[in-house]
């Protein structure tokens, strides 16, 4: 499996990338590595085995806009990583997943630019998967690429979550909940109660299991196997999330660290306490999958450390070697063209 990796994107850059792609490399002997970015930053990876090095001239800023990524930074290391997985006059694309921790926006707007969307999708989708009560996961998108959308946009979403999670977690008919203040059908807004109807057409057309509204708590009660939303509403979710285990495990530090005696204490609970850390760690789950597009696209957070980077490579690397976009891509444009079939017209919108 090639990945090409986005070197300059992200908070910190290549001070995170190289050190989370050389522990990469340690840990999956079949694996070869795209670097890209400026020559010198890449001068400590020029001598790594299974590694190639492709230079790009610019580098997209956390700041740029989408215009200034899309128009005036045409051999951006961002889109140069992106470029490596078209295929060109019927060769093979260069890599088979790409990795970037850069500006959500522009990798959005570049990588729909260079790869173009699949037939039927409008908008691509960024989407991971979120820890819950059940001991397993609840995979939740848009977080972040698309913050206003339609009702039919979220029907998309549905219909390319569901091939997600039906591809990955063999689970034939996964449930799929709309994110709303309340479970409730009047609730919401004109939006949100439209893309239920969709969604309810769907469902009784049989090509979505949809369970119906759910509330931000449901995400970890694990309700469903998936839970729709905008970008901006998912985004916020995803931080806030973050925010709140982290504070969970600081609390915690600082409560087995007041005295003496709380400090025996947590060397007893050492074993336990190492497992709700992993349990609740967000880096380990990052790297979101960028749905809809015609190449594998994984976004890792801005502010990712080499761990966590180094987890969003292993899950390129997972999505590359299971052949993702082929099973869940079919899945999507046979899906979504039957679900488009059933779905209410605009005249009954405005009815």
């Amino acid at each position: 499996m090639r990945l090409a990796v986005d070197c300059m994107g992200g908070d910190h850059g290549p001070a995170v990338t190289l050190p989370a792609c050389q522990a990469f490399l340690r840990s999956h002997a079949d694996a070869e590595l795209l670097l890209v970015g400026t020559e010198q930053a890449l001068a400590p990876a020029r001598d790594w085995e299974r590694c190639t090095l492709v230079t790009a001239t610019e580098v997209v800023t956390m700041d740029d806009t989408v215009e200034v990524a899309l128009r005036r930074k045409k051999d951006s290391s961002m889109r140069v990583a992106i470029s490596l997985l078209k295929v060109v006059e019927g060769q093979d694309a260069r890599a088979d997943a790409c990795v970037s921790a850069g500006n959500t926006g522009a990798l959005m707007a570049v990588a729909r630019y260079v790869l173009k969307t699949l037939q039927g999708i409008d908008r691509p989708a960024i989407a991971t998967v979120l820890p819950n009560r059940r001991d397993g996961y609840t995979t939740v998108l848009d977080l972040g690429a698309n913050v206003d959308c339609t009702a039919e946009h979220l029907l998309q979403f549905a219909v390319m979550g569901s091939a997600l999670v039906s591809a990955v977690e063999g689970k034939q008919e996964p449930t799929v909940g709309l994110l709303n203040i309340g479970e409730e059908a009047i609730k919401g807004s004109d939006t949100i109660k439209q893309a239920a109807e969709l969604l309810r057409a769907a469902a009784a057309a049989g090509q979505l299991n949809f369970y119906g509204n759910v509330e931000g708590n449901d995400i970890f009660k694990g309700t469903t196997d998936l839970v729709v939303c905008d970008g901006f509403v998912g985004n916020v979710v995803l931080k806030a999330s973050e925010g709140l285990a982290a504070m969970l495990a600081e609390f915690i530090r600082q409560e087995f660290t007041r005295n003496a005696f709380t400090r025996l204490a947590a060397l007893a609970a050492l074993p336990v306490l190492n497992h709700f850390k992993a349990r609740v760690d967000h880096r380990r789950y990052n790297g979101a999958a960028l749905l809809g597009l015609r190449g594998l696209v994984f976004k890792s957070h801005g502010s990712a450390d080499a761990f966590a980077f180094e987890n969003a490579l292993a899950r390129a690397y997972d999505a590359a070697r299971n052949r993702l976009l082929d099973r869940v891509h079919d899945r999507i444009l046979g899906t979504l063209q039957a679900a488009t079939a059933v779905a209410p017209s605009p005249a009954v919108h405005a009815a």
